[in-house]
């Protein structure tokens, strides 16, 4: 499995929000120091608050990465999918990529739907063959319709229980560089294991997805 293998690798993070990233797959980054990370985020690139947190964060996660501005209003509307799409094609480091992490077509909980439709974006990119990558996880986490705070998935392709020290460190970050107080729900959602859909091949990723649209 790539992960696994301890050769480096270049990895690229899409996400909605800063802070996704580490919420999600923070301790895959932590525990992967020697490969080289770069971060996406759509939203927030304006944002004074968070848009410097992201770049302290990027520092703790010894990663490279932007921000972008996609529209993240309280009152959320849906995009259009190319207006999507092509915001992560900007984006999108201009070199040979060995894996990418993003959100899930369903999201990490109920709901959001930035998350919903960057997971179904980096799908249809890499079916459409307009950006490549060897393989592709996205984040196995659900909350039950709102009965819990957000847990990974134990039966994901992958999922990895976090060493204490790797869990400090991303605890740290949410709350002492993205400033979430420790009975937050960010702090509570921080899990203690990642887990990830892991696909080898576009082909795989869209007949998942595919799938799952005709049970919604």
């Amino acid at each position: 499995m790539l992960w696994k293998n301890n050769q480096p690798k270049t990895c690229v993070v899409i996400v909605a929000h800063p802070d996704d990233e580490t919420l999600w797959a923070g301790g895959m980054i932590l525990t992967h120091p020697h490969w080289h990370w770069f971060i996406i985020g759509l939203c927030r690139k304006h944002d004074p608050d968070r848009s410097p947190k992201f770049q302290k964060a990027l520092r703790a996660l010894k990663a490279c990465g932007v921000l972008s501005n996609l529209d993240d209003s309280p009152d959320l509307q849906a995009l259009d999918e190319k207006v999507v799409e092509q915001q992560i094609l900007d984006r999108l480091p201009k070199v040979s990529i060995d894996l990418i992490l993003t959100h899930s077509p369903d999201g990490e909980y109920t709901r959001h739907l930035r998350h919903e439709e960057i997971g179904k974006a980096v799908i249809n990119l890499w079916h459409a063959d307009k950006i490549r990558t060897q393989e592709l996880w996205v984040f196995a986490y659900e909350d039950g319709n709102r009965e819990y705070f957000p847990k990974p998935i134990e039966n994901a392709s992958i999922y990895t229980k976090l060493s204490k020290s790797v869990w400090l460190q991303k605890f740290s970050i949410v709350t002492e560089i993205y400033g979430f107080g420790k009975e937050s729900w960010e702090a509570n959602t921080t899990p203690l294991s990642e887990a990830f859909w892991q696909f080898g091949s576009a082909k795989e990723a869209s007949k998942w997805l595919t799938n799952k649209a005709k049970y919604r």
